[in-house]
């Protein structure tokens, strides 16, 4: 269970942090957006439709589709794990379940048809049915993280895609000035977004 938390929450909160370059290196995605044309391939190129369908389908395609082919193996590692842990629990609970009914159907000759470690606390069928059932509720968790899991991937490549075409150049520029308003005849500070030159 700590696994699955910590897979959630690392896979929820890894996301890009671009920045403005300080040695005036020009990315491509920023170059795009100088021009209205290259804007305009680059909003087709990262569509975000294209991208939730294509993650709906396959997990980590629509991470490919972006260009962060790095989260792919965060996806399948996240899925894998749920997966892996539902087939375990569910051939533990099939074992718990063929356990329980030999232990409880008054037939001694039953008995040695009983799995370890089962064969051991034949006599007391309530542990096994406690056992049984709890893996059974792990089970729908594993199930119900899968399917998060899932909406996650899709809910990144959507958010990834509609960020690509996020104007990060140097051209941007955010001020304290001093500002006026003549309809309330007041002065104050103003927090200006210069977008642009």
């Amino acid at each position: 269970m700590k696994y699955l938390i910590f897979l959630s929450l690392f896979f929820t909160i890894s996301h890009d942090i671009y920045s403005q370059d300080s040695i005036g290196v020009s990315h491509p995605v920023m170059q795009a957006s100088h021009s209205p044309g290259a804007k305009k391939d680059s909003l087709s190129k990262y569509n975000p439709r294209k991208a939730i369908i294509r993650s709906a389908i396959l997990p980590g395609w629509g991470q490919v589709t972006n260009h962060k082919i790095w989260k792919v193996p965060i996806v399948y590692a996240a899925l894998g794990v749920t997966t892996y842990l539902f087939v375990r629990n569910l051939h533990q609970y099939r074992d718990a379940k063929q356990a329980y009914i030999l232990a409880t159907d008054n037939n001694p000759a039953n008995d040695n048809q009983i799995k370890q470690p089962y064969f051991n606390v034949k006599d007391q069928p309530e542990r096994i049915r406690l056992f049984r059932n709890g893996v059974r509720q792990n089970m729908d968790y594993c199930g119900i993280f899968f399917l998060a899991f899932w909406g996650l991937n899709v809910a990144d490549a959507a958010v990834d895609a509609h960020l690509k075409t996020f104007d990060v150049s140097n051209d941007l520029s955010l001020q304290l000035k001093p500002g006026y308003s003549p309809m309330a005849n007041t002065a104050g500070v103003s927090l200006v977004l210069n977008i642009g030159r």
